[in-house]
């Protein structure tokens, strides 16, 4: 992509849904507990949740840990934001921050949708070709050691296939902002951060967001 086709993202216009279980290391460690109460199988179609509007955080800002919480895992992903008439326009980098929990069963909003709990980058790559994305891969580094390699050749759903599965049954609007899913580390976690850390992440496209996390909150 050429410098023209990167562009200011001041802050996500719709809504943004996230997608559980779209990479391959992480489905293929819950095959098995998905046979379980209250799953009874692997998921069929894209599993979505929302992260609200109190979440957004730019680069640059802080997120808090919580009371009673000796961290946050955080996902780095990719979010394909929407242009007129549903299409995909552009693609920005995102953290989605969580607070750690056990279950992707109906996980209480106070997990995922903290004050902050999304931090997202200053720019946008317009999208050309899905081809763009099919090739990239983030980096995650906390205090400037990197702690994981985001490989977006290894989703479950390509993301041309993640946005048609989706609009059969969601229709995605102008600002809305479908992320691409989240990868877990060889152990099944996520990386995790404390308070005190500076968390970035970046791809070798130019996007980065980067977040202190400080102390907790009640």
């Amino acid at each position: 992509m050429h410098k023209t086709d990167t562009h200011v993202y001041p802050c996500p216009q719709g809504t943004v849904y996230g997608v559980l279980l779209n990479f391959k290391r992480e489905r293929a460690l819950w095959a098995e507990r998905a046979q379980d109460a209250p799953y009874k199988g692997e998921p069929q179609a894209p599993v979505l949740y929302i992260k609200t509007a109190n979440t957004f955080n730019a680069s640059g800002g802080a997120v808090r840990v919580p009371h009673g919480e000796a961290g946050l895992e955080l996902g780095a992903t990719l979010g394909l934001i929407m242009g007129e008439g549903g299409a995909v326009d552009a693609v920005a980098l995102f953290i989605d921050w969580s607070v750690p929990h056990a279950s992707y069963y109906r996980p209480p909003v106070r997990f995922k949708n903290r004050d902050g709990f999304l931090g997202f980058s200053h720019h946008q790559r317009v999208l050309h070709d899905w081809s763009q994305i099919q090739g990239m891969a983030v980096t995650v580094l906390i205090n400037g050691e990197a702690v994981q390699q985001v490989d977006f050749a290894e989703l479950v759903r390509a993301p041309a296939t993640l946005f048609e599965d989706v609009q059969a049954f969601a229709d995605l609007r102008a600002g809305d902002v479908l992320m691409l899913g989240l990868d877990c580390l060889a152990d099944g976690l996520r990386p995790m951060a404390k308070a005190g850390d500076v968390v970035r992440v970046e791809s070798a496209h130019g996007l980065f967001v980067e977040h202190h996390v400080l102390g907790v909150t009640a």
